[in-house]
């Protein structure tokens, strides 16, 4: 399993951030566009030594990116002054990398970080790449565009989500449920508004397989998701980890997360620059 997960873990930090960044249009996050190879590359090879010093101050390195990317939610938020939905995706986005960075230094130092044994940690890596990051930012991506009830939904129940699984890592396997049912229902959204988006025409073939290839993933990762909750909850049969790195993890990095920044990069290609907002 623990191939597989720095596997997803390295195409979150090599590809999947850096391209999400540039689908916010936010000139401020130029630099740390551009710097952001300096971060990841040695957070990748990080994830392959055996635990130490060398591997803890490579993650490290990686942690110093994520922490600067953090900082600029704040600056957003005075800049904008805004609470509206989208702004709290793109927020959120912004934040949940230095999450999964601080869990990759612990697990790689073999310091259990607030009582966490290491296999959770690694697993929390991925989870705020693609969930807090990719996700909260498709959640924000399609709000701004649409704005509707839906779209308003889907922006505040994925950060909301992700925030109270979080939660239930220190509260227990119950509250852990509850924050999977509200992520749940926000990723459902997302998948409903992205085949809105495929409906309502527009995008051209490649993008429109992409998009419903992220939505159709998005559904069926999600009823995983919610399956293991759910067991280790109430101790019924659920999917072992490793299955659901094999499942759910590889198919939300593969098919949700990567074909959505595609997709969205496709899309705002093809919108004239003055018709965008960051």
């Amino acid at each position: 399993m623990s191939v597989l997960v720095n596997l997803i873990v390295m195409l979150g930090m090599l590809a999947v951030v850096p391209a999400g960044l540039r689908l916010m249009d936010a000139p401020e996050l130029d630099r740390i566009r551009r710097l952001w190879p300096l971060f990841a590359a040695p957070g990748a090879v990080a994830l392959w030594l055996p635990r130490g010093l060398p591997a803890t101050a490579l993650a490290a390195v990686y942690a110093l990116g994520a922490v600067a990317l953090a900082l600029h939610a704040p600056l957003r938020a005075a800049r904008t002054r805004s609470a509206h939905p989208t702004e709290i995706a793109l927020h959120t986005a912004l934040a949940a990398p230095s999450v999964a960075a601080l869990a990759l230094v612990a697990e790689r130092s073999g310091h259990e970080l607030f009582g966490f044994d290491l296999g959770i940690l690694a697993l929390t890596v991925p989870h705020f790449h693609f969930a807090g990051f990719a996700a909260a930012l498709v959640a924000g991506l399609l709000c701004r565009a649409t704005d509707t009830p839906a779209g308003r939904f889907a922006a505040l129940s994925v950060p909301l989500g992700t925030l109270l699984v979080l939660i239930g890592y220190f509260i227990g396997d119950w509250a852990e449920l509850a924050g999977a049912v509200v992520l749940t229902a926000g990723m459902w959204a997302v998948a409903l508004l992205t085949l809105r988006t495929v409906r309502n025409g527009g995008p051209d073939r490649t993008t429109r397989v992409l998009l419903l290839t992220s939505a159709a993933v998005l559904v069926a990762s999600m009823v995983l998701a919610l399956s293991w909750a759910l067991g280790e909850a109430t101790g019924i049969a659920h999917p072992t980890l490793t299955w659901m790195a094999a499942t759910h993890g590889l198919g939300n990095a593969l098919g949700f997360a990567l074909c959505s920044v595609l997709a969205w990069r496709r899309l705002q290609d093809r919108t004239p620059p003055e018709g965008r907002t960051a």
